[in-house]
């Protein structure tokens, strides 16, 4: 039984279930689209399938059904990272939520770690990595990809995070030392090799995340003459399934090829 949100108002000001206002919330209407919207007193969410106040979602609980202006449904939850990563404004191309999961395990991230991350982009893995626990310092060559990373990770993390981004390029150099993680989403990683191993730990971790496989061929054979060893690669590709009464089937389009993932370990020789 559908119940409004002014029905899912109750229960004690700490529950976490409630909603309240200047978080983001997802709207997801009767056709599965879904809506990133920041919620503001007085303020109304427009659509074509009609008009959202959203004093009626200040105070409802996550996972409450609402009603527009037309008497349409809208379920109204919090966003996961992968919602957000997908809805974020972004300037530079973001690493799909596929392959953050990934590369969050396999440069085995974990709180406390000192990590630098080489072209932040629009500040998904950033997200990945704060969340993970991570203390993040980001080298980022254009100012405009830099801005706008900082204004993602604030809106969705807020500002009491251990993250800072400095406007330039690794390929020069990295002022950091003893770090446990370098993570690089660049055309040429490999250029940034003899810093890495300057500035890392023996047997921390490097990652690069690289479109296509002849980039990824440069890589590794880079790897081969430096102090990283045990070096990997893979991707992830992703398929959903149909699942409705007797018709189970793979879904006809799945998330394929987005990225190549390396990663090696810097050894002492």
């Amino acid at each position: 039984m559908v119940r409004d949100a002014v029905a899912e108002r109750v229960g004690p000001a700490a529950d976490r279930s409630l909603i309240r206002a200047g978080e983001r919330v997802l709207l997801i209407d009767g056709k599965e689209r879904h809506y990133l919207i920041s919620l503001r007193v007085g303020s109304s969410f427009h659509t074509h399938m009609g008009i959202v106040s959203h004093d009626v979602l200040i105070g409802a609980r996550e996972g409450a059904t609402v009603l527009g202006s037309t008497g349409r449904r809208f379920v109204v939850v919090r966003p996961t990272l992968s919602d957000i990563v997908l809805k974020m404004p972004r300037g530079a191309q973001v690493i799909y939520p596929k392959d953050l999961g990934a590369i969050l395990v396999a440069a085995d991230i974990a709180p406390g770690s000192r990590v630098l991350e080489a072209g932040v982009g629009s500040g998904a893995l950033s997200m990945a990595l704060l969340r993970a626990g991570a203390r993040v310092v980001g080298y980022e060559v254009r100012e405009d990809f830099a801005e706008r990373a900082r204004s993602n990770v604030g809106a969705s993390m807020g500002e009491d995070v251990s993250y800072r981004i400095e406007q330039r390029d690794v390929y020069q150099g990295i002022d950091e030392t003893g770090l446990d993680r370098v993570l690089l989403d660049l055309p040429e990683p490999w250029r940034a090799l003899p810093h890495a191993e300057r500035a890392m730990r023996p047997g921390g971790i490097l990652c690069a995340y690289l479109p296509s496989i002849n980039q990824t061929t440069e890589l590794r054979g880079a790897l081969e003459d430096s102090q990283f060893g045990m070096a990997s690669t893979f991707e992830v590709l992703q398929r959903t399934w149909h699942i409705e009464a007797r018709s189970v089937r793979p879904d006809h389009r799945m998330v394929g090829h987005t990225g190549f993932i390396t990663t090696a370990r810097l050894l002492v020789r």
